[in-house]
């Protein structure tokens, strides 16, 4: 079992930043490929950013490539999403997920395992 806290989010003004944090516990944190993902009232819950087991790939999702990067920290249980340029709509409840996958798409909300209860992004225009 893992768990999956997330943090960082809040109220900004479009053009501003945020750092979301992902904070892991309860199993070895390196052994999972790690998503952030968003969803909006009335949307479908979307793909944001992936990053690999140990850091060395990464993935975007459309809706926030260019403006955002991940990473993640294998010795503090941590992935980070850094959003910057922030418009209103990439307002939405923010989450990270984790897979135990080898093998994944990191697209697919199928693929992961474990998910936080994510976070409040709000941008104001």
């Amino acid at each position: 079992q893992v768990q999956l806290v997330e943090s960082g989010g809040g109220l900004v003004q479009a053009g501003g930043s945020l750092r979301l944090s992902c904070a892991a516990s309860g199993r070895t944190f390196s052994n999972y490929g790690m998503g952030w993902f968003r969803q909006a009232p009335g949307k479908e819950r979307e793909f944001v950013a992936g990053i690999t087991q140990l850091g060395t790939n990464t993935n975007y999702g459309a809706s926030l490539k260019g403006r955002c990067t991940i990473s993640r920290d294998n010795a503090k249980n941590t992935v980070y999403l850094q959003m910057n340029s922030l418009k209103p709509e990439d307002t939405a409840g923010y989450y990270c997920a984790a897979t135990s996958r080898r093998f994944y798409t990191p697209e697919l909300l199928g693929h992961y395992d474990y998910w936080g209860q994510g976070t409040q992004v709000t941008v104001s225009s």
